[in-house]
């Protein structure tokens, strides 16, 4: 007998190790915060429970030199992990913008469409952060699915919470849904999110 695992949805994990511009990262998120009234309004309106700067500006690369070289530093990582896809394409990015989540922040389930790869990298995760948690795309199609047994392997379950630390970066194929599970820490996460085209 023989078991085959079919139709992976693979997750791309790397680590940050610049701790220099980690730290920028996290003075130009928290600057931004405080700036940027358009992503102040726009939080407001969406009862967003902290800060993004999703809706405000596109333009972070050619606003702070940290952000350029993150730009660099996420495109190589992007097109390795294509490459380990068998792709043939080159990923370009198209989206960048920073999150500062306030303890009791969470995020609802979502996807990223009109992208190939979306991805988060964290800045600063204090304890007690919420997981970010993926979700089986083939569950809709599993409503009579029996639960599973004990304490199974991730290619078996549902949903796959990760719990980042500072400098984890994770990139994944942007049909994946995922969501942020509520912060109980008592600081400010920080990170910042993306699309490749």
């Amino acid at each position: 007998m023989t078991t085959r695992l079919l139709f992976a949805s693979p997750l791309y994990q790397q680590r940050l190790d610049d701790s220099d511009m980690l730290d920028e990262l996290a003075r130009s998120i928290r600057y931004l915060a405080e700036a940027d009234g358009a992503g102040q309004q726009w939080c407001e309106e969406k009862d967003y429970y902290g800060y993004t700067s999703y809706a405000s500006l596109d333009d972070l690369p050619q606003r702070d030199p940290v952000f350029a070289d993150l730009a660099k530093w996420l495109t190589k990582q992007a097109r390795a992990f294509a490459k380990e896809l068998a792709w043939d394409h080159k990923p370009k990015l198209d989206s960048i913008w920073v999150n500062l989540m306030h303890p009791g922040a969470h995020h609802a389930a979502h996807i990223h469409p009109h992208s190939v790869l979306s991805g988060t990298l964290y800045v600063d995760v204090p304890d007690g952060a919420g997981t970010i948690r993926f979700e089986d795309p083939r569950l809709p199609m599993m409503m009579a699915a029996p639960l599973r047994e004990g304490d199974v392997s991730e290619h078996l379950r549902t949903h796959v919470d990760i719990a980042p630390e500072r400098g984890t970066l994770l990139l994944w194929e942007s049909f994946l849904r995922h969501e942020v599970r509520p912060h109980h820490g008592e600081e400010d996460r920080l990170s910042v999110s993306f699309n490749f085209a």
